[in-house]
């Protein structure tokens, strides 16, 4: 089964709601997982929120560590805009970066947007993983 990675920062909104999404989409196909490289105390509740509008929950979700085990078990890894290159560890796993804005601090109106770009990507990537 394929395993996408989706790292950031702080775990705590753009990575968590890609995880989401992908999950969701792929209804156990494939499998996504999030984590950050300095992982926030909790997830963004605006992101919650934001979800939450398109029938997504984040409720149970909680920002992870970013591991060289998590690295290693992942068929692909997505970055989403946090220049994190130099943190993550070294990997020979097939790596993207997203570009995304970060919605910490943002208004609802901004993290809605911002939820759409990652929705659309994410259903470009279950296309390309054959994994819908």
């Amino acid at each position: 089964m394929k395993k996408v990675l989706f790292v950031c920062v702080g775990n705590s909104a753009r990575s968590q709601m890609a995880e989401s999404f992908f999950n969701k989409l792929v209804k156990g196909k494939a499998v996504a997982v999030s984590a950050g490289t300095k992982p926030a105390a909790r997830i963004n509740s605006t992101a919650v929120a934001a979800m939450r509008e398109v029938g997504v929950t984040m409720a149970n979700q909680k920002p992870k560590l970013l591991t060289p085990e998590l690295l290693d078990s992942a068929d692909r890894v997505i970055t989403m805009g946090c220049n994190i290159s130099e943190a993550c560890p070294d990997s020979s796993v097939p790596t993207e970066d997203w570009e995304l804005t970060d919605p910490k601090g943002k208004p609802i109106e901004e993290v809605r947007q911002i939820r759409d770009q990652i929705k659309t990507r994410v259903e470009v990537l279950v296309k390309e993983l054959n994994a819908a």
